[in-house]
């Protein structure tokens, strides 16, 4: 150190905080120049800038590494084995753009850069903003437009393609996973999509069933596809279910769906098949002229509020005494449908009000049509597969444990006994 310089007068380096690795006089200067949001965060801004000049270096000091000695070093350790051999470019996209790199490479061809492997064009994150934008129904065109608006970033289409068909993968495993051995509460119900088929569209089924386990915890068990909805293809998807591990459900939450009963009956004798009673009122109401709708419904609550299935049936009688000179079809269907109906009438109110509707999957089936309305159809059934499954977990992510579950849960215990799942 120069004699003439005191040595109080010496500037000690600073160092970064614990936990951070840039202290704030290094970024100060990184901020040079850079004020504005598109200077820092914009295409060929300063975080890109950044990225490629540390991917770089990165990559440099691996192929120091696969070589054994660093760049520049004269001599050479063997002067006649592998060496550097230029760069080759590519692109990267990130979540602040695309980013040009230089690739170092080697002559014999052997080095295999870690931090950005070879053909790999994205860093991680970027791929997950892909899917959640496919999740939310943005077809590939939207998709693209985005990312070139809001990182100019230009992707391909068959890119995009790819990156949403490995979701594929998960749709497989999750649809074969393990599932719990009892479920107190099974819903069951099949919503209508557009797919193309052999150069026609068609409306296809998208059946769907919602298990609640022993905890309240509410879980999709599975999406099956098939061109129209019938107790038959039912009876398969309920033996899936099965051979996935459940093997006993306490009460099935359905629509009328006729021979439903008969299939549930045969893949889990002992299940109390409940028809969703929501489902019967619109049904019955559809009949009835504005002016009458209010004392009707009135009237039929009545019969699901009662006591007892043998009250419930007491009322129905006063409402056919009441009602079936002008609507007589109403009180026809409820007492064609009574043994399908009455069940939950048997249990204590706190259990009644989670199983006489299947609006838990109605709820999810809004969402699902929410998410998919702005695709219009789709060209596969797998393309509408990876979208129902990615609606499904984004749904699943809101919800909570079943309302009131605590008595509920006591309840299930006092009816079903050692039949509820401890």
């Amino acid at each position: 150190m120069p004699t003439d310089v005191p040595m109080n007068d010496v500037v000690p380096a600073v160092s970064p905080p614990p936990g951070e690795l840039l202290s704030d006089e290094l970024v100060d200067e990184l901020l040079a120049g850079a004020r504005t949001p598109e200077e820092l965060t914009g295409p060929g801004g300063l975080l890109s800038q950044l990225t490629k000049r540390l991917v770089e270096r990165a990559m440099s000091a691996e192929l120091d590494e696969h070589l054994g000695y660093p760049r520049g070093s004269a001599p050479r350790p063997d002067p006649g084995g592998n060496s550097r051999n230029g760069s080759t470019p590519k692109t990267l996209h990130t979540d602040h753009g695309s980013v040009s790199l230089d690739g170092p490479r080697d002559r014999d061809g052997t080095f295999t850069p870690q931090i950005v492997k070879k053909g790999q064009r994205r860093f991680d994150g970027f791929d997950e903003k892909i899917v959640a934008l496919y999740a939310r129904g943005l077809s590939v065109r939207d998709i693209q437009a985005h990312l070139q608006e809001i990182y100019g970033v230009e992707v391909g289409h068959d890119l995009i393609s790819r990156v949403t068909d490995a979701v594929l993968e998960d749709v497989k495993a999750w649809q074969a996973r393990p599932l719990e051995e009892v479920y107190p509460i099974v819903f069951l119900d099949a919503l209508v999509v557009k797919i193309r088929d052999h150069g026609v569209v068609r409306n296809k089924h998208a059946y769907l069933a919602i298990g609640v386990n022993g905890d309240g915890e509410r879980e999709v068990l599975g999406i099956w596809i098939e061109q129209t909805e019938g107790a038959k293809f039912w009876l398969s998807i309920l033996t899936e279910l099965k051979q996935r591990g459940v093997q006993d459900v306490l009460v099935c939450c359905v629509d009328g769906l006729k021979g439903f009963p008969e299939a549930i009956e045969t893949v889990w004798p002992q299940a109390v098949i409940q028809t969703c009673v929501v489902h019967l009122i619109r049904h019955s109401l559809r009949f009835v002229a504005y002016r009458d709708k209010k004392k009707v419904a009135a009237d039929l609550r009545a019969i699901y509020t009662a006591a007892s299935a043998e009250a419930a049936l007491s009322e129905l009688e006063q409402f056919a005494e009441r009602w079936d000179e002008k609507f007589p079809m109403i009180s026809a269907s409820w007492k064609a449908n009574w043994e399908l109906v009455s069940p939950f009438l048997a249990f204590p109110p706190d259990l009644r009000r989670v199983v006489y509707t299947t609006n838990t999957i109605e709820a999810l089936n809004r969402q699902i049509r929410k998410t998919i309305k702005t695709r219009g159809q789709f060209p596969t059934d797998d393309a509408a597969r990876k979208l129902l499954y990615l609606a499904i977990i984004n749904a699943e992510k809101k919800w909570h444990q079943t309302y009131n579950w605590t008595s509920a849960s006591a309840a299930f215990k006092i009816h079903f006994g050692d039949r509820y799942p401890h």
